[in-house]
């Protein structure tokens, strides 16, 4: 354990330095046939550009509540760094009424209004596409995003102990995040860099984002992410095993 790793944005970091060019999250959505591989450089510009629209568009820091209504999906994971990057928590699933920020998919767009503060939308169309048409009362994320910096430096120095995620009616704090996922990877087959977890598990539980990303993250390993994953058939699963070589899978 790398004794300066006490956050998740430490943890990207140092996969960054460590391998930048291998595939940290490969997403598929078996309801649309989405396919998406992000490397860790790939990621780690998504994160650094939205932790820029964060902090400096959206005025969030350290002490802001930041509410996540958005499935297992790969931007999802790109907020949730990003907040950590930023020093904001990151609400997954929290109330917008009681957010400074709150980030919207598609089908909770109405939730999202009771929001006070500021409000982004993600359309979740492949490539990170935009909205046809977007939402009144809303940023579009993949309107702003691309012309965002591509490196990041938070305003404030981010404090491990303080508040970083409630996931299920439960808060942890950025070093708890990092020590309660490192604790997960063994039993979830991620013994160390190659392994490859495969996580057909939602976002809505800390259960599903330690598979779906947080332990992936500090075992050096990757993850495939299945959103709607009973839409595939047994024997089609069994090939998407073989063929991205998923070493075990949590669903």
């Amino acid at each position: 354990m790398n004794a300066t790793e006490r956050t998740p944005a430490d943890l990207l970091r140092s996969a960054l330095a460590a391998d930048p060019g291998r595939p940290l999250i490969t997403f598929y959505d078996d309801a649309t046939g989405e396919r998406v591989e992000l490397s860790v450089a790939t990621f780690s510009n998504w994160v650094a550009k939205t932790a820029n629209l964060l902090q400096s568009d959206l005025a969030a820091g350290p002490g802001d509540r930041v509410a996540l209504l958005l499935p297992a999906h790969w931007q999802t994971a790109v907020w949730l760094l990003a907040c950590a990057s930023v020093g904001v928590c990151a609400d997954v699933g929290g109330n917008p009424a009681e957010a400074d920020v709150v980030v919207s998919g598609p089908d909770t767009l109405e939730a999202a209004r009771a929001c006070s503060g500021e409000r982004v939308a993600l359309a979740l169309r492949p490539l990170g596409g935009r909205f046809p048409q977007p939402p009144e009362g809303f940023v579009d994320y993949a309107v702003e995003v691309p012309g965002q910096g591509d490196r990041f430096a938070p305003f404030a120095p981010v404090d491990p102990e303080e508040p970083a995620l409630i996931v299920a009616g439960a808060e942890y704090t950025a070093a708890e995040v990092v020590d309660r996922a490192r604790g997960d990877a063994p039993g979830l087959g991620l013994t160390g860099p190659g392994s490859r977890l495969l996580s057909g598990l939602p976002y809505d539980t800390w259960k599903g984002l330690s598979a779906g990303l947080y332990a992936p993250l500090t075992a050096g390993g990757s993850v495939v992410l299945c959103r709607n994953l009973d839409h595939l058939a047994e024997d089609a699963l069994a090939k998407r095993i073989e063929s991205e070589r998923v070493t075990a899978t949590a669903r």
